[in-house]
């Protein structure tokens, strides 16, 4: 994908509606960047269609004092997931997949086995809502892990293999559980984004451009990115503030686990394999309009069954590690029990994040969709900072 570079900088802050809102919003991100927990951010809230706040703040890069822009690029991470769901969520509204289907329908030599030894069935619905079995490498306390051992990449990382490789690796690694009986965050999106491959007979960038970005008119979202002006550099919060991200430097994003081998410059290389779980790039904006698009359906692109469905708990009521009171939909967790989770959203909201550091949230009941993609991790994907913001919202619609 390319970006082309802006005639003129973008303004830093989109005029809010709500003045009410703002005030708790902007004290957020105030805090954040004065106690150096973030570097920049961009955050966007529509509600009912209608923006209700937008500001970029802070720098997207410290060291050259290049300051946030609304329009500024960011390496999407996990927020790259709900982008390739959302493709092949398209593809079964168009009746060319089955959400029960199994994966080897369309990739019959991926067949990931139990300890046993046996192969069972893994299905779309299974890979779509990460109850398939499978897991990721940087959630193995250590390198000697089975998924460091098959030489696993997490879509993060300058492996230099390719997709089609990257899934025989995989499918070397046992199983964590039977498929349906559990629930782990995995690599399973990566797996979706080959059958989407598989099915359109494309590569997954021409896809998502074709079933997604396009028809929403996300035009700076992409697996590649030649415009590294319009780039948000990636920092990584310690003792002493943030320090600017290295190549292969490691971070973990919970204790007791090896952490990501992070690529910064990964998103520019046109040779990087197309990470469906973590591969992308993108705009506030334009991770927004899909969320939108999902919340409303967009004139019919995708029916209300579909996203009924896509919103669905697909865990059967199981515990999930992702926190309490939350189950799993096809691409995002789904608030189960607010009181458990000691949330003020919807029951039914939709939320995930991203290791470069974002969050997302999408309430349906109150037609509220909010954005906020940072430059630093983790704050910005589960630190103070992302509760903060949740609270400052609906305290900012309450008032």
């Amino acid at each position: 994908m390319t970006f082309p570079l802006p005639a003129r900088p973008a303004e830093a802050l989109a005029h809010p509606l709500d003045h009410r809102l703002a005030s708790g919003i902007d004290a957020v991100l105030a805090s954040a960047l004065q106690e150096q927990r973030l570097v920049g951010a961009v955050v966007r809230v529509h509600q009912h269609g209608q923006p209700r706040y937008g500001r970029a703040i802070g720098w997207a890069d410290r060291e050259t004092r290049r300051p946030m822009a609304l329009d500024t690029v960011f390496r999407l991470a996990s927020a790259s997931k709900p982008i390739v769901s959302a493709a092949a969520l398209v593809l079964w509204a168009q009746g060319r997949l089955a959400l029960d289907d199994a994966v080897t329908r369309w990739l019959p030599a991926f067949q990931p086995r139990l300890p046993d030894g046996t192969a069972p069935t893994l299905t779309l619905r299974q890979v779509l809502s990460h109850t398939a079995g499978l897991g990721y490498r940087f959630f193995e306390p250590d390198g000697n892990g089975p998924h460091a051992q098959a030489g696993v990449s997490d879509g993060m990382d300058a492996s230099g293999i390719d997709l089609a490789e990257n899934l025989r690796r995989i499918a070397r690694v046992p199983l964590l559980y039977p498929p349906g009986k559990g629930w782990a965050y995995s690599l399973a999106t990566d797996v979706l984004g080959a059958v989407v491959e598989r099915v359109t007979g494309q590569t997954l960038p021409d896809a998502v451009r074709a079933l997604v970005t396009e028809p929403l008119r996300m035009v700076d979202s992409g697996f590649f990115c030649d415009a590294p002006g319009r780039m948000a550099t990636a920092y990584v919060n310690g003792t002493a503030g943030p320090h600017r991200l290295q190549e292969a430097e490691v971070a973990a994003p919970f204790d007791g686990t090896v952490g990501i081998a992070f690529s910064p410059g990964r998103i520019f290389d046109r040779q990087a394999y197309p990470s469906g779980g973590a591969g992308m790039a993108g705009t506030a904006g334009d991770l927004l309009r899909l969320l939108e698009a999902l919340r409303t359906g967009a004139d019919g692109w995708l029916p209300e069954a579909v996203l009924a469905e896509m919103g669905r708990d697909q865990t059967q009521g199981a515990e999930l590690a992702a926190g309490p009171g939350l189950g799993f939909g096809l691409g995002f967790s789904v608030l189960r029990d607010p009181a458990a989770a000691a949330s003020p959203e919807s029951r039914g909201t939709w939320r995930w994040g991203g290791a470069y550091g974002h969050s997302w949230f999408v309430d349906r009941p109150r037609a509220l969709t909010v954005v906020a993609l940072t430059n630093t991790l983790y704050e910005g994907m589960h630190g103070r900072f992302v509760n903060d913001l949740r609270d400052a919202v609906y305290q900012g619609l309450r008032a």
